[in-house]
C-alpha cells in the first residue's frame, strides 16, 4: 500500500527483456536508507517487489501482466521515474490509498499553466469514468492528485508547483502516455453493489418455531 505522496525521482539503469517481461534496474539514493530484497516500491506508481538492491540502485522483475497495463513498455534508460516506498502503519497518510496496481493508462492532452498551479488534462478509457468523480482521487504515475474537472473520457488535475517540479511530470510533454490508478474505495463499493443486487436477501423467517429451538 502506497499513498501517492513520491519520495523521490530515479532513473532507468537498464532494461533487460525476458521474453515479454522486463527485468530493471533503477537509479536511486533516498529511499535505499533502508530498502531491502522482498520490500515494495512503486515506480511511477506500479507496485514492483525489490529483488536485489545496493547503495544506489535496486532490481525489480516487470511480468506480463504488468507490461500489459501501464507504460513501463516505454522506459528507456536514463528515463526519469517516480518513486515511493511502501506505507507504514502509524504514519500521516499525505495523499490517499494507493496500491499500486495499475488499471490503465492516459494520454496528456494538454497542460496549461496559470499563474502558480499547472492544469493538466488527460484522456483516458471511458470504462473507468465510473470510478471518477470531481474532488476524487486519482493517481497518476503514482502522484496522488484530485480531479478537478471530467468530461465524459477527460480528466483534469490541478497539479501544485512543489508536486509539479518534485515529480516527473514536469518531464512530460502532450501525447505522453502515464499510469494511472483509480480510487479503491469506488472499486470496492461497485464490487459490493453488484454482489447485493443479485444476492436474494438472507432471513430467519425459517427458523422461527423451530421445535429444537
Amino acid at each position: 500500500m502506497f499513498t501517492g505522496i513520491i519520495e523521490e525521482i530515479g532513473s532507468i539503469v537498464t532494461i533487460n527483456n525476458i521474453g515479454k517481461a522486463r527485468k530493471i534496474k533503477v537509479k536511486s539514493q533516498l529511499i535505499n536508507d533502508d530498502l531491502k530484497v522482498d520490500d515494495s516500491v512503486a515506480i511511477d506508481g506500479v507496485c514492483q517487489t525489490v529483488i536485489e538492491c545496493s547503495n544506489d540502485f535496486f532490481v525489480v522483475e516487470a511480468v506480463e501482466e504488468t507490461m500489459k497495463k501501464t507504460n513501463f513498455n516505454y522506459l528507456r534508460p536514463n528515463v526519469s521515474v517516480n518513486l515511493e516506498r511502501a506505507a507504514k502503519l502509524g504514519s500521516r497518510l499525505g495523499g490517499h490509498l494507493v496500491q499500486g496496481h495499475i488499471d490503465c493508462t492516459g494520454i496528456i492532452k494538454s497542460i496549461e499553466k496559470q499563474s502558480l498551479g499547472i492544469l493538466l488534462t488527460l484522456e483516458f478509457p471511458m470504462a473507468y469514468s465510473k470510478y471518477t468523480i470531481i474532488h476524487g482521487s486519482i493517481a497518476i504515475n503514482g502522484v496522488s492528485l484530485t480531479i478537478a474537472r471530467l468530461n465524459g473520457s477527460m480528466l483534469t488535475v490541478s497539479v501544485i508547483p512543489h508536486t509539479w517540479h518534485n515529480t516527473n511530470l514536469y518531464k512530460k510533454e502532450l501525447g505522453a502516455i502515464v499510469n494511472l490508478e483509480f480510487d479503491l474505495i469506488s472499486k470496492y463499493i461497485e464490487n459490493m453493489t453488484m454482489h447485493t443486487s443479485h444476492t436474494k436477501a438472507i432471513t430467519l423467517d425459517k427458523y422461527i418455531d423451530q421445535p429444537d429451538w
